[in-house]
C-alpha cells in the first residue's frame, strides 16, 4: 500500500484507500497529512505536562487545532502547505518540552512522535511508516482512530468560534489531552470507551460555543426564503462553513458591482440578520460539494473556499485557475488568501477576477425555505406542541448530517418523499441537500422540512429535543417521538454523533454505510450499549421507525 485512510464514508471498497484517495488526495498527500497527526501527538505529550505545571501553551492550542483542521476530508490537497505545518510542527514540539523540561517535567519511555527529527527529504519515508496501522490491535486502532476523528470535527468548529473571537481553554486542553491519550498503550478498550463519550461532551461544549460565537456575531437565523436564482451581474461564490470570512467578502464587494452567491454548506449563511443588509448578497447557487465540478463550470465566476469541501478540478476545467482557499483550505495550484495579525484578509484579487467574468449561468429559479435554528423553533414551540399534542405530528425525524456521491444516498429522497405526511424531518448539513428542493408541504403551517443550518448546527437539534424533553415532562430524552436517520461522510459528523450519544440519545441510524473505522468488536459495543444500527430498504426502515 502507498497509503491508508479509511476516516470517511467513501473509503474504498468500504475498507480503505490504498493508492489514491476517493476525496481526490494523492498518496503524499495522505501521508504527509499522517505525519503531521503523528507529530501533533507528540506535541501533545509535552504540552499536556506543561500544562500541569501551569505553563501556558496559546502558540500549541492554535497550532493543533489549525493543524487538525486542515487533515480533515476535503480541506486541503496542499502538500507544501503540509510540508511547512511539519516543519513548525518539529519546531514547536522541541519549544514546548524545553518549557515542560524547565517548569519540572521528567520524561521517559517516550512516544516516538515526541521524539522524531528530521530533514524534509525524511518526511516521504517516515509519513509512510507512521499512519493508522502502525496500530496493531484492531479494537485498539478502531477506538483510537474514533477518537482521533472526532477531535478533528472538534477542532473545525472550534476554530470558526475562535475566529470570531470565541475560545475555550478546557477545549483546547481537552484536545491534546486526547491526542496524547491515544498514544498510551496502557490504557484499556473500557479506558478508550469513556474517552470516547468524553469526547462526545466536549463536542457539545464546542458546538455550543460555536452557537453563541455565531448568534451573538450576526443574531439569531430567522425563517428565510433564499433565492436559487441569478442575476446579471458577475459574481463570486462562496463555499465552506466560515462566517468570519463570508462577512469580509460580504464588506469588500460592496459598491464594486459583484454579487455573492453561496454554495453547499454555506447556504445558511443568508439566515443571519447581520447578512440581508447586503443587496449584492443574492441567495445560495447550486446544491451539494460533490457537484461543484459540474456547477463551478456554469458558475463562470471565482470561487472562494473558507474550509472543506473541496473536490479538486479536473486538469481541463474552465474553473481551475479561478479557485481560491483560505484558512485551513488548500488545493495545490490555488490563490491561498492569509489573514494579517488582525484576522483581516484582503479579497481584492478574488474581487477584481471577478469583474472580467460573464455572470453566472443560471441552473435552477425559484425559493428554499431555511432558518430553523433553536431560537425559531422554540418562538414556535406553542404551535409545535400544540401540533404534537393534537396528533397533526405523530414524529420528527433528524436527518442531519453529510451528503456525498454515492448513488446509495438516493435513499435519503425516497425516505423523505415516502415519510407519512404527519412527520417533519429536521435536518443540518449538506445532508438537506437531497430533500430541502422536495415539495413536501406543511402541517398547519409548520413546514415539514425544517433546516437549522450547517453541520455544526445540529447542536441546535440538540437544543430543540431537550427543550421538547423539558415541555412534555419526560425523564428520558428517548420517550420523544424523534427518531434519527442520519447520513454521515466526514469527520465532523463523527463529533456530531459523539455528542448525541453524550447526550444520552439512543437507537440512531447511520448511512448510507456504517465507517470503515469501526472494528466489528467496536461496532457491537455501539450497537448494545447505544442501539447504533445501520439502514436497509427505505419502506422498512420507515416501517420500523414508525413502530419504534
Amino acid at each position: 500500500m502507498s497509503m491508508f485512510c479509511y476516516q470517511c464514508q467513501e473509503a474504498a471498497g468500504g475498507k480503505g484507500c490504498t493508492v489514491r484517495g476517493v476525496c481526490g488526495k494523492t498518496d503524499t498527500t495522505a501521508n504527509l497529512q499522517d505525519l503531521l497527526i503523528y507529530l501533533l501527538k507528540g506535541i501533545s505529550v509535552y504540552s499536556t505536562k506543561a500544562k500541569d505545571l501551569g505553563v501556558e501553551t496559546p502558540k500549541v492550542d492554535t497550532f493543533v487545532m489549525e493543524s487538525l483542521f486542515m487533515t480533515i476530508t476535503n480541506a486541503n490537497f496542499d502538500n507544501d502547505a503540509f510540508v511547512e505545518q511539519i516543519k513548525e510542527a518539529l519546531e514547536l514540539r522541541d519549544e514546548i518540552k524545553a518549557k515542560a523540561e524547565t517548569a519540572g517535567a521528567e520524561f521517559a519511555d517516550l512516544y516516538e512522535g515526541a521524539t522524531w527529527s528530521g530533514t524534509e527529504d525524511e518526511f516521504s519515508a517516515k509519513a509512510e511508516e507512521v499512519g493508522v496501522l502502525q496500530t496493531d490491535n484492531e479494537d485498539v486502532r478502531s477506538l483510537r482512530e474514533l477518537i482521533t476523528y472526532g477531535v478533528k470535527g472538534l477542532a473545525a468548529y472550534t476554530e470558526h468560534a475562535y475566529n470570531l473571537g470565541y475560545e475555550n481553554q478546557e477545549i483546547y486542553d481537552f484536545m491534546q489531552k486526547v491526542l496524547a491519550a491515544v498514544t498510551d498503550d496502557s490504557l484499556t478498550a473500557d479506558d478508550l470507551v469513556a474517552l470516547t463519550l468524553e469526547t462526545g461532551k466536549f463536542g457539545v461544549e464546542g458546538m455550543a460555543q460555536l452557537d453563541k460565537a455565531n448568534t451573538e456575531t450576526y443574531g439569531n437565523p430567522e425563517i428565510t426564503e433564499v433565492n436559487i436564482g441569478t442575476r446579471s451581474n458577475p459574481a463570486i461564490l462562496i463555499s465552506g462553513h466560515d462566517l468570519k470570512d463570508m462577512e469580509q467578502l460580504l464588506e469588500q464587494t460592496e459598491g464594486t458591482g459583484v454579487d455573492v452567491y453561496t454554495h453547499s454548506e454555506m447556504l445558511p449563511a443568508n439566515y443571519y440578520p447581520a447578512f440581508k443588509k447586503y443587496d449584492h448578497f443574492v441567495g445560495n447557487y447550486g446544491n451539494s460539494w460533490w457537484k461543484q465540478k459540474e456547477e463551478f463550470e456554469s458558475f463562470n465566476g471565482p470561487i472562494l473556499f473558507t474550509t472543506n469541501c473541496i473536490v479538486p478540478p479536473k486538469g481541463n476545467a474552465s474553473y481551475k485557475d479561478k479557485i481560491f482557499t483560505t484558512g485551513s483550505a488548500g488545493l495545490d495550484g490555488a490563490t491561498h488568501i492569509e489573514a494579517d495579525e488582525n484576522g483581516k484578509k484582503d479579497f481584492s484579487e478574488i474581487i477584481e477576477l471577478a469583474k472580467k467574468c460573464d455572470a453566472p449561468q443560471e441552473i435552477e429559479n425559484g425559493k428554499i425555505v431555511g432558518g430553523f435554528a433553536h431560537n425559531q423553533v422554540l418562538a414556535l414551540a406553542d404551535k409545535v406542541v400544540d401540533a404534537v399534542k393534537s396528533g397533526a405530528i405523530k414524529q420528527f425525524f433528524v436527518m442531519a448530517g453529510c451528503d456525498g456521491r454515492m448513488n446509495s444516498r438516493d435513499y435519503y429522497t425516497e425516505f423523505a418523499k415516502e415519510l407519512p405526511e404527519d412527520t417533519v424531518i429536521l435536518t443540518a448539513g449538506c445532508a438537506k441537500y437531497r430533500y430541502n428542493k422536495l415539495d413536501l408541504g406543511d402541517i398547519g403551517g409548520i413546514p415539514r422540512v425544517l433546516d437549522a443550518g450547517q453541520c455544526n448546527d445540529s447542536y441546535s437539534l440538540a437544543v430543540i429535543a431537550m427543550k421538547l424533553q423539558e415541555v412534555f415532562e419526560l425523564d428520558d430524552i428517548n420517550e420523544l417521538p424523534i427518531s434519527y436517520n442520519i447520513a454521515w461522510y466526514e469527520q465532523k459528523a463523527v463529533i456530531v454523533l459523539l455528542a448525541l450519544l453524550y447526550l444520552g440519545v439512543k437507537n440512531i441510524h447511520l448511512g448510507p454505510t456504517l465507517p470503515a473505522f469501526l472494528s466489528e468488536n467496536v461496532a457491537n459495543v455501539l450497537v448494545d450499549k447505544f442501539g447504533i444500527g445501520g439502514i436497509s430498504e427505505v419502506e422498512e426502515d420507515i416501517e420500523m421507525f414508525m413502530q419504534g
